[in-house]
């Protein structure tokens, strides 16, 4: 049997309840939802972190560093001293699995930081009610993707996780990431962002230094958004801009899915 094209997000976990399903497949409202689902992981993702790090921490230390402007605090992000001082906030002693820890704690910090500073997340709001029936009875998360009849590529994709006692809780943030990290994929297929032009924007930096660092960030600032994507989607193109911008320097705006899988592998 053939499976309707359609989008779901539920979510079901302590209060926790959101419910949304899109069966409207025209690209502009594909991206809209889908952003709006990425926000609401992104949103969530350091509640499933407090057993294997002091997000409250984080929290505190990104307070800190957002006093600065906006080039010095990208500088205090990348430097030796944050990542020790991370490293002192992570619930971990072993050293390869503190390593993976501390990835995922830079990811919030940059992102809390910058989010003082810069758009982190798009301009929808996150998802808040129960507009369907939950699929599961039991507490879940579950994100599922499919347009088999679209110009640009078929999109199927499954994310689910079955919550119980048992759950480790960084196990929820780990699934949250990898949704977060599929609608990166795949939102600006859909709203008409220009990824490739934004990469050949930073194209002039290689591998950058601390001293490129204002270099970078000035870049950022001066990016023309409006050139790179469709009028409704001019803020979301800005946020990829930053993602990328980061990147060249050697930072996560998003957590890794795959540092919290690791961890959890060896745990």
């Amino acid at each position: 049997m053939r499976v309707e094209d359609q989008i779901v997000f539920t979510a079901h976990h302590g209060n926790w309840k959101v419910a949304d399903r899109l069966l409207d497949m025209d690209d502009e409202k594909v991206a809209h939802f889908i952003a709006s689902i990425a926000n609401t992981v992104n949103a969530k993702i350091p509640e499933y972190l407090t057993e294997v790090m002091n997000v409250a921490g984080i929290s505190s230390l990104a307070e800190e560093l957002a006093q600065k402007n906006l080039s010095d605090a990208v500088v205090a992000l990348k430097s030796p001293g944050t990542a020790r001082k991370l490293g002192q906030l992570v619930f971990e002693d072993d050293k390869k699995l503190r390593k993976h820890l501390v990835d995922v704690a830079k990811a919030l910090l940059v992102r809390e930081v910058l989010s003082k500073k810069a758009p982190v997340d798009y301009p929808e709001g996150p998802l808040s009610e129960v507009r369907i029936v939950f699929p599961y009875n039991e507490d879940h998360v579950n994100f599922t993707a499919f347009h088999l009849s679209a110009e640009h590529g078929k999109w199927r994709a499954v994310r689910r996780l079955i919550i119980d006692d048992k759950t480790p809780m960084a196990d929820v943030a780990r699934l949250l990431a990898g949704i977060n990290e599929s609608i990166t994929l795949k939102l600006p297929v859909y709203a008409g962002i220009d990824v490739d032009g934004i990469d050949a924007w930073f194209g002039e930096f290689k591998k950058v230094r601390k001293a490129e660092i204002p270099a970078v960030v000035e870049k950022y600032l001066h990016f023309p958004a409006e050139n790179y994507a469709p009028k409704p989607f001019v803020e979301h193109a800005r946020v990829y801009a930053l993602r990328k911008a980061l990147e060249k320097i050697g930072l996560p705006l998003d957590v890794p899915a795959k540092s919290l899988e690791k961890y959890l592998e060896k745990k």
